[in-house]
């Protein structure tokens, strides 16, 4: 696996790749790889000639009280990982590369309306960093495929709609969400979990899946489910952010003829802020 920290030297491979007529396949992360983030490089690695993967800590995406300075970096870790998976190269760069005048004076792509709603509404300015970042890395890179898990479901649906309305020519393909086996879904932040908190957190889960249930069961009163979820998260010791039931193709509310739903969840325990969702069909 080769690795590769400026442009030019990310550049220089890819054209070699395009001369080729490799076909490439990126998978943009954070780092602190776990077996989620495996799935999605071993996907890839399936769909394309040559896989590329970015780790980069996104200064842009996190607010001034979050934890950009105690994310977990483990980067050799990482790479070993990433060798065992089969990643062509490995993108690491610094901020400077990515943001030469700095986060502060770089030009920003936004999605209006979709990135103000749910976790936009909790955290400001988050979903802007993370639309700027990702097109930053689609034009280092120039994939032909992007693969993203489904667990930041908002984060899905938003750089879908960035790519199309800037007309970029990309792929993009989402993966279930990998969970633990009492169905937490895997996260780079569970390990700030404290052990009485780990062993509630899977209950976001359960909640969701008992949404779920009742929705296929008939019940269509989503406003009364919503309340219902987030009177059961503070019960058991969440800070509940939202409970909140979705058109999945845009996240938009339901009306009475939308059959293919996405109910998504935010709740703090502790230090952790946590997401999940789940997909429903109803008839």
């Amino acid at each position: 696996m080769i690795s590769a920290r400026t442009a030019d030297d990310l550049r220089a491979r890819i054209r070699e790749w395009r001369v080729r007529e490799n076909r490439i396949a990126f998978v943009p992360t954070m780092g602190n790889l776990h077996a989620g983030h495996l799935r999605l490089v071993r996907h890839a690695r399936a769909i394309a000639d040559r896989v590329v993967v970015s780790i980069f800590v996104n200064p842009m995406q996190f607010g001034p009280t979050e934890d950009f300075t105690r994310y977990p970096r483990t980067l050799e870790a990482d790479r070993a990982a990433l060798m065992e998976a089969d990643a062509d190269l490995l993108f690491v760069p610094d901020v400077e590369v990515v943001y030469p005048r700095g986060p502060e004076q770089t030009t920003r792509v936004e999605v209006p309306g979709l990135g103000d709603i749910l976790c936009g509404a909790s955290r400001p300015g988050h979903f802007a960093g993370v639309t700027t970042v990702v097109a930053k890395l689609f034009n280092l890179v120039q994939p032909d495929t992007v693969v993203f898990g489904e667990k930041d479901y908002q984060q899905l649906v938003i750089i879908r709609r960035m790519v199309e309305d800037l007309n970029m020519p990309i792929g993009i393909e989402g993966i279930a969400t990998v969970r633990e086996p009492d169905g937490l879904a895997m996260s780079s932040r569970n390990r700030y979990l404290q052990a009485g908190e780990r062993a509630t957190a899977p209950h976001l889960y359960q909640l969701l899946c008992e949404v779920r249930n009742q929705l296929v069961a008939g019940e269509r009163n989503y406003a009364a489910v919503e309340r219902a979820a987030l009177e059961a998260l503070a019960r058991l010791g969440f800070e509940p952010d939202y409970v909140s039931i979705r058109r999945a193709a845009d996240l938009a509310s339901p009306g009475a003829a939308d059959q293919v739903l996405r109910v998504l969840g935010a709740a703090r325990l502790g230090a952790t802020r946590l997401i999940d969702n789940i997909g429903i069909s109803i008839a």
